[in-house]
This record gives structure tokens, sequence and C-alpha cells, in this order.
């Protein structure tokens, strides 16, 4: 009985480590999202309904079928046959008809309804490039956060060696006290600057684990490792765009239905044939009789075709509507791609200029500081203000990283690159 109490409490620790180890790289995240989200699953039932639908495309009219007296008497005495030997009057009827469906129509209609699930699919790829970029945002916002709290847990240590040894040094009139209450103030501001982050990063893990569908309070490790990429090469005209952006394929599509849904609107205006047959059995020895009939719709008159017209020309305008709506985005994308290019690559010398000039300096300017107060040649208010600006300094070099990566997650999502 005591070995299960204490095999119980062991695997619920172990799941809850192995939960608190889990490490999800981008592309985890991206599965995830791809498998799980309702938004993406919400467009793949859309385009079930309407792949469903497509599969009636081929209709016809159901056929018409009665029954009935057929030229009758009220009179029932006269259904019978007479003494004279005439014949008795009425008929009981049986009648179908059946309209072919002009084969031209059909296929114009199985085109546009094979075809309307190709917008969805589209519009489910826009949705998709938003719920990417949203978490790249939240991803490389934990990186840094989490390469923040790291520079804290240094600061910290470095602040703990100036008040210990300032505490020493006072205790033995080797040193001054005043910027020893400056460090000490300086802990209090480095462990607030942690609650703050730390409660930013449970925020995005928490909008991360709601982009993957799963429970928000979920703990998970990510990869700190990032890539600066280099988008000087790319050519951002029309063609890039068409290609790359899928709601400029949306919009192809949409043209795309307009122009089979004209097809379906002409077609309309296409004759029609059908046939009738009635079969009437006779009363009091009359003989059966049939009828048998073609009949052909006419749409094409003046007086039933005029929706039909007016649909053709409405959709002709829509079509020319969306031709300008196409132009607008790639205008508008071309002109955001370019400018957030140029930014990138102003933000890139910003952030190689705080890696290789201004940080290197200001380490090597704490490190002869923190040498010379060890050898008691430089006062602690010299080596802590060489500190600060270096602790400053890094965290601002982290800023301009994160607006950098920010940078290019923008752009690749205006390119729809994964």
């Amino acid at each position: 009985m005591k070995q299960k109490f204490i095999i119980i409490p062991f695997i619920l620790l172990l799941s809850l480590f192995t939960q608190a180890q889990e490490k999800l790289t981008l592309d985890d995240i991206f599965s995830r999202i791809l498998s799980n989200s309702p938004d993406q699953k919400s467009f793949d039932s859309q385009i079930r309904s309407l792949d469903e639908a497509a599969k009636g495309a081929r209709n016809w009219e159901a056929p018409d079928l009665s029954t009935g007296l057929w030229m009758t008497p009220y009179n029932p005495n006269l259904w019978k046959k007479q003494s004279n030997g005439s014949t008795g009057m009425g008929q009981y009827m049986i009648s179908v008809q059946q309209i072919f469906p002009n084969k031209k129509r059909l296929d114009a209609e199985q085109d546009y309804m094979q075809t309307m699930s190709s917008e969805v699919k589209e519009k489910k790829n826009i949705n998709l490039n938003e719920l990417y970029a949203t978490a790249k945002q939240n991803y490389y916002q934990l990186i840094i956060i989490k390469k923040k709290l790291t520079i804290l847990d240094q600061d910290e240590k470095m602040l703990d060696f100036m008040i210990r040894n300032a505490e020493l040094r006072y205790k033995n009139n080797l040193g001054k006290i005043g910027s020893y209450y400056k460090a000490k103030a300086s802990i209090g501001n480095i462990e607030n600057l942690r609650i703050m982050l730390e409660n930013e990063m449970v925020q995005k893990k928490i909008t991360l684990n709601i982009l993957m569908n799963r429970d928000k309070t979920t703990m998970f490790e990510i990869d700190t490792s990032y890539l600066a990429k280099d988008y000087s090469s790319y050519k951002f005209d029309s063609t890039t765009f068409i290609s790359a952006r899928s709601d400029i394929k949306s919009v192809d599509r949409e043209i795309q239905l307009t122009f089979l849904q004209e097809n379906v609107e002409r077609a309309k205006l296409k004759p029609e044939f059908g046939i009738s047959y009635w079969h009437m059995f006779g009363f009091g020895g009359f003989p059966m009789q049939y009828t048998l009939m073609g009949t052909v719709k006419l749409p094409m008159a003046k007086w039933s075709s005029r929706a039909s017209k007016a649909n053709v020309e409405s959709l002709k305008w829509k079509t020319e509507s969306l031709n300008q709506q196409k132009q607008a985005i790639i205008n508008e994308v071309s002109g955001m791609a370019v400018g957030m290019r140029n930014e990138i690559e102003s933000k890139k010398k910003q952030v190689r200029l705080f890696e290789e000039n201004i940080i290197p300096a200001l380490r090597k300017n704490f490190q002869t500081m923190q040498l010379g107060y060890e050898q008691n040649t430089e006062e602690l208010f010299e080596l802590y203000d060489a500190w600060e600006t270096l602790n400053m300094t890094q965290l601002e070099y982290l800023d301009q990283v994160q607006q950098l990566l920010l940078m290019q997650v923008e752009i690749e999502r205006i390119l729809e690159i994964k």
C-alpha cells in the first residue's frame, strides 16, 4: 500500500517535469496552429461545404407527375356505356412531363460551383499567414525577454559584488558609502523589471497557447536562437506579389468566379426542351388515348431575359471593380515592402554598431573599472557608472534586435513567407 502512495506522486512529478521541459521551435508552433486552429478548421468546413454542394451542379428539374379525371361529365350516368351502344363519356388520365436542361447551362453551373471553394482556400491561407505572423511576433518577443532576464541575472550578481565589497571597504575605512545606496536601489529596480518581464513572458506564452488551441496555462520552453535574414535581393514587382500574396490570389479567384457566374447567366438565355406524355383510360368503352408533346422554353424572349441580361452587365462591372481592387493591393503592399526593406537595412546597421563597436567598448571600459576597483585604484561610483552605462546599452541593444525581428515578421507577413 505504501508503494502505491510513493509511485503515484512520483508519476505526477515526472509528468509535470516533462511538461515543463517541453521545448517548442517556431516550426512546432506553426504545425500545431495548422492542425489545431479553430479558424483553420472553420475554413476547412466551409471548403467541404462548398465542395459537397458542387456535387449537385448537374441537377435536373424534377419530373412532373399528375393524375386525375380528364374531360369527365359531372353526371356519372354519362360515364357508362349507353343503351343505344354509344360509349360512355370521360377519361381517367396519367401524365408525366420532364424538362431536359441545356447542356451548356449545366456545364457553366458545374464550373462555377466547383470553383467556389478556391476563393475560400485563399482566404484560409490569408488567415493562416496572419496567425503565423502573430506567432512569430510573440515568439521573438519571448526570445528577447529571456535574453533580458539573463542580463538581469548577471546584473544582480554584479551589484551583489559591489554591495558586499562596498560594505567591507566601508567597515575598514577604505571607501565611501555614496554609490553603495545607488547599487542597493538598482537591485530593487532590477527586481521590478524582472517582475514586469516575467509577466510579459506569461502573457506571450498564453497567446501562443491560444494560437495552438490548447490549455492556456501549458508551460513550455523556446529555442532562443534567431536569424536576421537578408531581403536586399528581393524584387518587389507585381509578379512577386501576385505569386506570393493570398489576398491577391483571392481577388483573382473572385474574378474567375465572376466570369464563370457570367457564363451561367448567359447560359440561362439558351432554350431548354422537354417532353410530356399523357395517357387516358376511357369510360364506358371509350378507347384509351394518349398525347405526346414536345415543349421548349424560350428564355431569350425580351420579357423573360431582362434579369439575366442585367446580371451579365452587373458582373462585368464587378470584374472591373475587382481588377482595380487587385491593383490597389499590389500598389499598397509593394510600397510597404520597399519601405520595410529599407528600414530593416537601416536597423541592421544600428544593431551591427551595437555588436561591433558600442557594447564591446563599454564592456572593456567596465572590465577596466572593475579591475581598477579590485586593485583600489578606482572608486565604487566609477565602477557603478560603467556598469549602469553598459547595462542600459545592452538592454537598448536587445530592444533594437526586437525591432529588427518584428520588422522581419512584418515583411514576411507582406510576402507570406513562413
